[in-house]
């Protein structure tokens, strides 16, 4: 399956779910704003047309409880190789299975 996932659709999509975890936690728009700090108009936009800056969405994500998963996200995994060149160096070996012969 592959799925065309656009900047424009993901920030629709962010908009949403910050609308919805508004409601669940019982929070009009106006209480949201004050909580966070954003002004009204800044959410409004961003409900309506996904449109907002960084700090503003992160602010509303510390009221609403998601800075923590944005955090863990964003975390940048250790790889196994960094270059090319350790890929190539490194002593790879196959550990080839056979099934028994009856």
């Amino acid at each position: 399956m592959v799925l065309f996932v656009t900047p424009s659709k993901v920030q629709k999509k962010l908009a949403e779910n910050v609308r919805l975890r508004r409601l669940q936690m019982d929070l009009t728009q106006e209480g949201l704003a004050k909580r966070s700090g954003v002004p009204l108009p800044t959410l409004r936009k961003f409900e309506q047309k996904g449109a907002i800056s960084l700090e503003s969405f992160l602010k509303l994500q510390m009221v609403l409880g998601g800075l923590e998963n944005i955090l863990a996200v964003t975390e940048v995994k250790e790889t196994a190789f960094s270059s090319i060149d350790e890929v190539l160096d490194a002593d790879i070996t196959s550990n080839r299975k056979r099934g028994k012969h009856k």
